[in-house]
């Protein structure tokens, strides 16, 4: 059960017992969750903030929504959004006209002027997802990556969205549709990956992609010949866990240049584990969603479909440096094998199998598998 109650105007020593004598007589026997809206609420006083306390105390449940600026600060230097659930009231901005730059399984990026840009997220609850990437985003900051971190929350409709300041940045995709060469922005987009990498995280510190990897393959295994399924869930199992910190969703629309410095963003993906399992994510963004159709990464992307295929293969090259074919080609198998291991199990349970479309492609995944799980060692280097 909730109950919500309102505050206005100022709360202070000249009226804190009159306003918490009238609080206590319309909350008085009541014993579920209490949302205190605060839009109105001009100042609080510690007087006031004693009020909220014995609120509290009596009403363990309470929580305080849409303050302003101001009285946020208030709650928040004084610790109260350390004890309780405070939330600001959230800007309201509108993305009619604007620019897509970016799209992602959970939110579609704006640019809604020349120095901002904004990732709306498709989850109408989506709060607890935009603050868990702007921890994540400012943890990869902090440990050296270049990315840029949101600094407001807004309103979009019934959705909420992140803002990042990017004056005039354009992504990867905008700078090959406006002439640069695909090998060079490969080659700077694999320093951005060998410095992630090559950050090493503490136990648990982000989620881990083996176990969800593990969720993939014993999914899939069903759909496979017995011996080839059984031996698909061995080689995941034997993927070594790693503490490598992976971006998870890196491809040129998530990489920006601004005044000459690459930057990443969308960090809600982030994890760690051997990166193996980033170059699955990497072949699936250029080549493996287009296994039927290329047109469905060319679209995504932004580019043709030998450009997709080019950035895939120089950054192979690139992170891959002075490696012989055979090996890079190994690499390559290693990839596709989690890669459509991974797209069988989102294919089937996003979208089930009724659809021709959708058959075809868990099937053309399950032969690539049945052919080349038995004659594959292991999915790691």
């Amino acid at each position: 059960m909730e109950k919500t109650i309102k505050l206005s105007g100022r709360i202070d020593s000249a009226n804190a017992a009159d306003r918490e004598a009238a609080l206590n007589k319309e909350i008085e026997g009541f014993s579920g969750t209490l949302i205190i809206d605060a839009a109105d609420l001009e100042y609080i006083s510690s007087a006031g903030l004693r009020v909220i306390l014995r609120i509290k105390k009596a009403i363990p449940d309470t929580k305080i929504i849409n303050c302003t600026p101001e009285t946020y600060d208030i709650f928040d230097m004084t610790g109260f959004t350390e004890m309780m659930d405070i939330s600001k009231a959230y800007r309201e901005l509108s993305v009619e006209g604007c620019e897509v730059i970016g799209e992602g399984a959970n939110g579609v990026v704006y640019r809604t002027d020349p120095d901002t840009i904004v990732k709306v997220y498709k989850n109408p609850d989506s709060l607890d997802e935009i603050h868990n990437e702007r921890e994540l985003a400012r943890k990869a900051f902090v440990m050296g990556i270049p990315t840029a971190i949101p600094y407001d929350v807004v309103k979009v409709g019934n959705l909420y969205g992140s803002v990042f300041e990017l004056l005039n940045a354009k992504s990867f995709s905008k700078l090959i549709n406006a002439g640069e060469s695909v090998e060079e922005l490969a080659k700077a987009s694999v320093e951005i990956l060998k410095a992630m990498h090559s950050t090493m995280l503490k136990d648990g510190e982000l989620p881990s992609k083996r176990q969800e990897a593990l969720v993939w393959a014993q999914f899939t295994a069903d759909y496979l010949p017995e011996e080839t399924g059984r031996k698909l869930v061995e080689l995941f199992t034997a993927i070594p866990e790693t503490n490598n910190m992976l971006h998870g969703d890196f491809h040129i629309k998530n990489i920006m240049r601004q005044n000459g410095e690459n930057l990443l963003i969308d960090m809600d993906t982030l994890s760690m584990g051997h990166p193996v399992y980033e170059f699955a994510a990497i072949f699936a963004a250029y080549v493996g969603f287009g296994c039927l159709d290329m047109s469905k990464c060319y679209n995504f992307l932004g580019i043709s479909e030998d450009q997709c295929k080019d950035f895939w293969k120089y950054t192979l090259k690139y992170y891959f440096e002075g490696k012989d074919d055979e090996y890079i080609a190994s690499i390559q198998n290693m990839a596709s094998i989690i890669c459509y291991t991974r797209l069988v199990r989102r294919t089937i349970k996003r979208f089930g199998l009724e659809d021709e479309e959708n058959r075809a492609l868990v099937e053309f995944c399950r032969n690539y598998l049945i052919e080349n799980v038995p004659k594959t060692e292991k999915l790691y280097f």
